[in-house]
């Protein structure tokens, strides 16, 4: 069949990387000639079935008690007795925790092929077409997967959303034959303070990195910044390993991979792996003591100088422009 399949979570929600999701999904579907199918899973899944609905032609709740909480096996068992009944071309996921985690898995089980981290997806023929940034956003690869179904899991907010339609796709309950790992047991959950929204759907972000100097610079000095451009901290991976601030706000390779409006490096000399984690950045800006710091390659805007005569000015110059409120 050339159906496109998008997974999603329940207890992410319908949030911005979701509604992206679709979005790859309609498109990718149009180019096919098939249709849009959707599968939810969770708690919480014949809720945000309704609201998936309103962009795409099929839903598919999976909310059995054993999906109650996320195990990879039972999950994996579920998703692949999903996409055997419905037999997509493709099958796309966000860039989630989970997806990152199934996408290989379940392309193995389904005897088909994955890929990750895509920014573009197309279809060529009868292969799927993946793009993603190399070498530290450096290079941009294309990826061609033949074997079906294509298994990719995609960056947050490097597609549109789908528009919803004028009638409601058809939302039925998956009937499945599962039985819960047992093997492993979630036994406490802990929500992050991480701001309003995830960082990867961050439209400004100001950053920090070694050159901040310890988790006072962070939150004297970058996160009065980041309250009044509405903007959500995060770090480099240094400081993270410090243990400056929470591991969550790590951009990088081996991190978060965000695409915002703007992305303020401060103190962040930009070395590759870090570049591989905003390459999809609108703008970047910079502020940095090093003149040669290789950040500055890729910044449309730079200042060189100690980050903490810069800030406070910064802060000010906005107060200002924004309103006495501040």
């Amino acid at each position: 069949m050339n159906d496109v399949l998008i997974i999603l979570f329940a207890a992410n929600g319908f949030d911005k990387g979701a509604q992206g999701l679709a979005g790859a999904g309609r498109r990718l579907a149009g180019e096919s000639g098939g249709s849009l199918r959707a599968v939810v899973l969770g708690e919480g899944a014949e809720t945000l079935a309704q609201e998936v609905a309103r962009v795409a032609d099929a839903v598919v709740v999976a909310d059995q008690a054993e999906l109650s909480e996320y195990q990879p096996e039972t999950y994996l068992n579920a998703l692949a007795q999903v996409c055997r009944e419905s037999k997509p071309r493709a099958v796309l996921l966000g860039n989630d925790t989970y997806s990152q985690e199934l996408t290989p898995r379940l392309a193995h089980r389904l005897g088909g092929s994955a890929a990750g981290d895509g920014v573009e997806v197309r279809v060529d023929g009868d292969a799927l077409r993946v793009g993603r940034q190399v070498y530290g956003g450096k290079a941009h690869a294309v990826l061609e997967l033949k074997k079906s179904p294509a298994v990719v899991w995609l960056r947050a907010r490097s597609f549109a959303p789908a528009a919803p339609r004028e009638t409601s796709g058809d939302v039925t309950r998956a009937a499945l034959d599962i039985q819960a790992d047992t093997r492993t047991r979630v036994v406490e959950r802990r929500r992050e303070a991480g701001g309003e929204s995830r960082l990867e759907e961050a439209r400004v972000i100001v950053s920090g990195g070694r050159g901040i100097g310890g988790p006072e610079g962070f939150e004297t000095e970058l996160r009065p910044l980041a309250e009044l451009l509405g903007a959500q901290l995060a770090a480099s991976r240094a400081a993270c390993d410090a243990g400056w601030v929470p591991p969550t706000w790590q951009v990088g390779q081996t991190g978060k991979k965000v695409t915002p409006e703007l992305y303020l490096a401060v103190a962040i000399t930009g070395a590759s792996q870090h570049m591989a984690g905003i390459s999809e950045a609108k703008t970047i800006a910079a502020i940095n003591t090093d003149p040669d710091a290789p950040i500055f390659k890729h910044s449309r805007f730079g200042i060189v100088e100690d980050y903490r005569k810069v800030v406070p000015l910064l802060r000010e110059k906005l107060k200002r422009v924004l309103g006495a409120g501040f």
